[in-house]
């Protein structure tokens, strides 16, 4: 059954394009994510869906009731971000319109609460149009992905998986059709040279002939029809040449190989020890006595609810004190949440230059990989949107002076695409990452450790969060689990023993050793 239909839709603004869609439809039960960059139009086509803003040119046809949960919610004194959105969610339920039109429903929502709206989401009887940032949401519930890319909407069928095997698909055959213009462009051009330079040579006089026969009548017409033939047969190859459907060369990832400072003293040793640290704030308690360790170059994701204590938790691994060492080849990094590391009359290449020991050309290649390319980099930070800012702001610290980067919900104002960058920089860094999100699929593909705040307890777990998902799936095996972690760590503290000794070492590899002895 159709439930909304769009006609010629184009929106401008300030006199530029910024999407042009033929015809959309919505049908009974269709579950779609709507995906783009930051200022793609994404939240503008929304309200035009939902009849609260009309285009610049086309028509929307609908008869439905619709509901919009806009990307920014309406705050009110006492109430979090998180408690927002839920309130919004909540009214969306109880009027339980036939298209839900859902910008970011997952913004400031812990793991607990995504996992609800999903469920609330699988039972729609309606059909539904959700923007959002969040991979593994889009994979478990839409059957469509609307793309706005380049001003066009492109529509896939599938879930977000689906999307990307398709886009994989097409960049692959992208690679092969770019080879085989390549390869067909040098054969012509090789063929243009050859017929040139034969040409050029034709009027000469011949090589092993006397003075005599060159001067035979009808031997320079000869060589001057040789010469045009040649010429027309090289012409016809430029034409050929001409006609060959240009293929654009794809975009390769380059890679990245950055100076991390002490890194010689820092990688793969103890940089901070938790001795029974306890949790507060306001003196309610957030979790009971912890101790624990972070060594240098591991990338920690500290999880949980919504007033868990994550932050404070972030906070206070940064701040020395009787419970918390920190190793003094250490220099930290912090994004804040108010980027206020930022000069927004300053382009953006004068921003991330300003603290960073790095070179132009590698400060270039990360802004090109946060997709800020050429000359996009002399922007003002001012015109620049909210999402945009985050980019910049990660680009500075990413490249600053330091190896301990700290990142509280760093997803939080990126699209898809600048997440998927981020995700793939952080791989690639050397230095230590501490970061709170609650984006699984970021958390999956940076994490090497996993801190999680749950009933008032600290759970730290070495590796991904995939295996500890299945960890904690599987208690009966939880001795042996961390038997085998303490092994592999006495293993490689052994190799550093060998290699550089140290008391901090030692000592860890005492308690190692009495652990595994408990065990």
């Amino acid at each position: 059954m159709l439930l909304l239909e769009g006609h010629q839709i184009v929106i401008e603004v300030q006199g530029n394009t910024l999407l042009k869609v033929g015809k959309l439809a919505i049908h009974q039960q269709d579950r779609i994510g709507l995906i783009g960059k930051n200022g793609s139009g994404k939240s503008t086509l929304l309200h035009i869906l939902a009849h609260k803003q009309m285009p610049t040119k086309g028509t929307v046809n609908s008869d439905v009731t619709t509901f919009l949960l806009p990307q920014l919610k309406d705050m009110v004194d006492g109430k979090s971000g998180g408690e927002m959105t839920q309130t919004y969610i909540q009214q969306a339920i109880q009027e339980a319109p036939t298209i839900l039109l859902a910008d970011e429903p997952t913004t400031h929502l812990d793991r607990e609460h995504i996992e609800w709206l999903e469920q609330k989401l699988r039972n729609w009887a309606g059909a539904f149009v959700i923007v959002s940032h969040d991979r593994a949401f889009l994979d478990q519930l839409c059957t469509t992905i609307w793309e706005i890319e380049d001003t066009t909407l492109n529509m896939y069928n599938g879930n977000y998986s689906s999307y990307i095997e398709q886009k994989e698909h097409h960049k692959s055959h992208h690679y092969e059709e770019y080879d085989k213009y390549m390869k067909e462009k040098n054969k012509l051009e090789r063929a243009i040279a050859a017929k040139e330079k034969r040409a050029a040579k034709a009027t000469k006089k011949p090589k092993n002939v006397s003075p005599s026969e060159a001067k035979i009548t009808g031997a320079k017409p000869y060589f001057a029809k040789k010469q045009k033939k040649l010429q027309q047969t090289a012409k016809a190859l430029k034409t050929r040449l001409e006609k060959i459907e240009e293929i654009e060369k794809p975009k390769d990832v380059t890679e990245l190989k950055m100076e991390i400072p002490n890194q010689e003293a820092f990688h793969g040793r103890m940089i901070i020890r938790v001795e029974q640290l306890e949790g507060q704030i306001n003196n309610r308690p957030l979790w009971s006595k912890q101790s624990f360790f972070v060594y240098g170059g591991e990338k920690v994701a500290i999880i949980g609810k919504n007033g868990s204590g994550k932050t404070t938790l972030l906070n206070q691994l940064i701040s020395p004190n009787k419970e918390v060492s920190i190793s003094p080849a250490v220099i930290v990094g912090y994004l804040s949440q108010h980027l206020s590391l930022l000069q927004t009359k300053q382009s953006i290449l004068m921003n991330v230059k300003e603290t960073s020991k790095q070179s132009e050309t590698l400060i270039r290649t990360v802004l090109a990989r946060l997709h800020f390319p050429g000359q996009d980099v002399h922007k003002p930070v001012h015109v620049l949107s909210g999402g945009e800012r985050v980019k910049v702001a990660l680009a500075k610290l990413f490249v600053s002076h330091c190896n301990t980067l700290i990142l509280d919900e760093p997803t939080t104002f990126l699209d898809i695409e600048a997440v998927k960058a981020l995700e793939a920089l952080l791989q690639e860094y050397e230095g230590t990452v501490l970061f709170v999100s609650h984006d699984r699929q970021f958390i999956q593909s940076v994490a090497t450790k996993v801190i999680e705040i749950n009933q008032k307890q600290l759970h730290v777990f070495a590796g991904t969060y995939e295996e500890y998902q299945a960890h904690k799936e599987r208690p009966v095996q939880n001795s042996d689990d961390r038997k085998l972690i303490i092994e592999t760590r006495i293993t490689e503290i052994l190799s550093l023993l060998s290699i550089n000794p140290s008391e901090q070492l030692e000592e860890e590899f005492q308690q190692l050793l009495a652990e595994k002895k408990k065990l």
